[in-house]
């Protein structure tokens, strides 16, 4: 298997995961994982959509983030509201989950082996062993999926329901 291949793979294999928990939490947008608070599935499905778009067109592509909105809400170290009218509704959020994920995937197949070793435009300073390649971003945005998948997975613990099958 090529590495882009490899890599496309990681992408749709943690969207394939992830779908399933945050799907079933539509019903439950605001539930917290823990008894102590923690990121909720909305959140989370809007901060994943948010990030990747961000780490495609912004620090690869070095584009303004077309979600740039979202920051405030979404972004990195964001503290998640409890408030369900601070965000943008589910079925939005989850539509345009789609749709960066559908373009991060036409990205990855308009890629050569070679283009996964291309610097980046943005990188945050510091970071560059996560962004500092095109290849190194999209093996982090894999990763930071299904970072979130073990949130949602405790999200719908904390409601009794029980784990579903990869």
């Amino acid at each position: 298997m090529s590495t882009v291949k490899y890599l496309r793979h990681g992408l749709e294999t943690s969207r394939i995961m992830i779908l399933k928990l945050i799907d079933d939490m539509q019903d439950a947008p605001l539930q917290m994982p823990t008894s102590n608070g923690g990121n909720p599935p909305l959140w989370i499905l809007g901060h994943l959509t948010y990030a990747e778009s961000n780490i495609i067109e912004h620090i690869i592509r070095g584009n303004e983030n077309p979600l740039i909105k979202w920051k405030e809400t979404f972004g990195a170290q964001r503290e998640p509201s409890s408030n369900l009218d601070d965000y943008p509704s589910w079925s939005d959020v989850r539509a345009k989950f789609d749709e960066v994920r559908a373009n991060t995937l036409a990205f990855v197949d308009s890629l050569s082996e070679g283009d996964l070793a291309t610097v980046t435009k943005n990188s945050p300073s510091g970071r560059e062993s996560m962004f500092g390649t095109v290849g190194a971003c999209l093996s982090t945005v894999a990763m930071h999926t299904m970072m979130h998948y073990g949130q949602v997975a405790d999200s719908r613990r904390m409601l009794g329901r029980k784990p579903v099958n990869a």
